[in-house]
């Protein structure tokens, strides 16, 4: 009856003809259930598990809410099914929602559903909510099996938690467990991503001695591991054990050896390894792929990292940033730039988004080749995309400038430098690049400077700065007096502030708003409010109008 009765609601929830709202047949099947002289509440859980086997996960949530409301619950094994579906449809907040309401309605959960949990909170990375749980079940009576233990020791591992990793599984044994190939495995893999090696070895020993057989996953995981630490040989070693074992490389053992034979600069080894994939019907993925270009590339073969690109636009594989960043690198360090840009401009009508890393690649390049319009263009193309761009960038196209004896260029940059605080070393460099070339800083380049060595309190360096410019014939401006005057201020300088002003005053330049404040500001913080006041006055005095800082103050 139960069978019949679910064919029978799959039909009803599937055809057009179905209620909008699961909660109406909710309801119209309570109205009805005294007049079938229905005695039992299976009917209920059947439509739960129909919209539950029909992936309206939604709809059978609301289902169970609404029955909830007429004091009929599921089983737990209808329960537990729809839990599970939502976790792995990444709807985490309704299983979250789902188990509380279970526990509120005093369903007593199995070790099924606390795994479900257990897991789900584990790959959420909320291993604090995760223990909390297994620590309940246990207090509640419930063991929990292999498979909440490698839940935990999986989520533990990935966070690099590795002590928490090894207590549970000495925890595990300890309570009569046997680790399976799934447990090793985990182990295996957080030590490799954390880079002990030697640790992961140890469990692969111990694998062994268990009598728990190594499986593709295990072998991958290792020789991932060893081909990022450039142990190449070993790499090789057990790929060669691992067929002899019957086991078959996947296209992630493949990517991992093609990417550590390319990284290690061994070409040839790794396009064998392509043509072994390809003959053994292995599909190349995206990762494969960009690993070989970008080892072509840096091999200088670039005219072959083209035709593998080009191939895998046609075969269908979507290509990526990285895989782009590879060839287009590829083609400026081939002194062609043209195919460089050609291929930045497809890449962006593909969709496909630069980064901070591949318009400094391009900026790079086009410098190489003196196109320095380009340069600055993209420039402004990066901060209008909301990137700013890096010392490395300004760094770049500064040269350039230099190179190509655009002094006014050059500076222009260097000023935009310095209204980042982390960027008045790299000013200072370019500040003194400019004179071993023969280039003159001019009043506003020295006073950019000044205003910047000021701002993050090395007054001395300023001072130096300051003395050298009028050494030059240079005198300084006001920005230059007003940014010395706030520096000394702030650091309770007054007597070297007012030698200043007196200097300023011997020079014809009158205080402004800017120099008052920062003269107003530091003697309130020094404690001599009476000169503040006289301060305040004499700028009134002088027709200069007090903004909010100078009277607050």
């Amino acid at each position: 009856m139960y069978f019949q009765a679910g064919l029978i609601l799959k039909e009803l929830v599937s055809s057009k003809q179905w209620l909008p709202e699961s909660e109406n047949v909710v309801v119209m099947l309570r109205a009805t259930s005294g007049m079938c002289n229905s005695q039992g509440n299976g009917v209920f859980d059947a439509l739960f598990g129909v919209l539950t086997d029909l992936g309206r996960l939604e709809e059978a949530s609301d289902c169970f809410h609404r029955m909830r409301t007429f004091r009929i619950l599921p089983k737990m094994r209808s329960c537990n099914n729809l839990l599970q579906r939502l976790a792995r449809s990444g709807k985490g907040a309704l299983s979250r929602k789902l188990f509380d309401d279970m526990l509120s309605s005093n369903m007593t959960p199995t070790v099924f559903t606390y795994n479900i949990m257990i897991d789900l909170l584990c790959k959420d990375g909320d291993l604090k909510s995760a223990q909390c749980l297994f620590l309940r079940m246990k207090e509640l009576g419930c063991s929990p099996d292999v498979i909440t233990y490698n839940s935990l020791i999986d989520g533990h591992g990935k966070l690099g938690e590795l002590e928490e990793v090894e207590r549970l599984f000495l925890e595990m044994k300890g309570a009569g467990y046997h680790p399976d190939v799934i447990t090793f495995n985990a182990i295996i893999n957080c030590f490799c991503i954390y880079r002990q090696i030697p640790k992961a070895f140890g469990y692969l020993s111990e694998m062994k001695k268990s009598e728990v057989e190594p499986n593709v996953v295990t072998y991958t995981t290792l020789i991932d591991g060893l081909c990022k630490e450039g142990m190449m040989k070993e790499a090789i070693k057990f790929f060669v054990d691992m067929r002899r074992r019957g086991l078959r490389p996947n296209e992630f053992t493949f990517t991992a050896l093609i990417d550590g034979h390319c990284k290690a600069g061994n070409l040839e080894e790794a396009l064998l390894l392509v043509a072994q994939m390809v003959h053994e019907g292995v599909e190349l993925n995206v990762v494969t792929v960009t690993a070989l270009v970008d080892g072509l590339c840096k091999e200088g073969k670039v005219e072959e990292a083209e035709e593998v690109f080009t191939a895998v636009e046609k075969s269908g594989v979507a290509v990526n940033q990285l895989m782009c960043t590879a060839l287009i690198h590829g083609h400026f360090m081939n002194k062609n730039s043209e195919r460089g840009v050609d291929l930045f401009d497809r890449m962006k009508e593909k969709g496909i988004k630069p980064d901070i890393s591949l318009y400094g690649t391009v900026v790079w390049g086009l410098c190489n080749v003196g196109k320095l319009s380009e340069a600055q263009d993209l420039l402004r193309e990066m901060e209008d995309h909301g990137f700013k761009p890096n010392h490395v960038i300004y760094t770049t196209l500064m040269d350039a400038y230099f190179k190509a004896r655009k002094a006014s260029d050059a500076l222009g940059l260097h000023h935009k430098i310095l209204d980042s605080a982390w960027s008045v070393t790299e000013a200072t460099y370019h500040f003194e690049k400019m004179r071993d070339m023969g280039l003159q800083p001019n009043v506003l380049s020295y006073t950019a400077l000044i205003d910047g060595l000021c701002k993050i309190s090395c007054l001395g360096e300023a001072d130096k700065l300051f003395e050298q410019m009028v050494e030059e014939g240079m005198p300084p401006d006001k920005v230059a007096y007003t940014s010395l005057i706030d520096g000394n201020m702030k650091m309770g300088n007054l007597q070297e502030a007012f030698a200043l002003r007196s200097r300023m005053e011997e020079q014809g330049i009158d205080l402004d708003l800017h120099a008052y404040t920062s003269f107003i500001c530091g003697l309130c913080n020094s404690g001599q409010l009476q000169q503040a006041k006289n301060m305040l006055s004499e700028m009134v005095g002088n027709g200069v109008c007090p903004d909010a800082v100078s009277i607050i103050t």
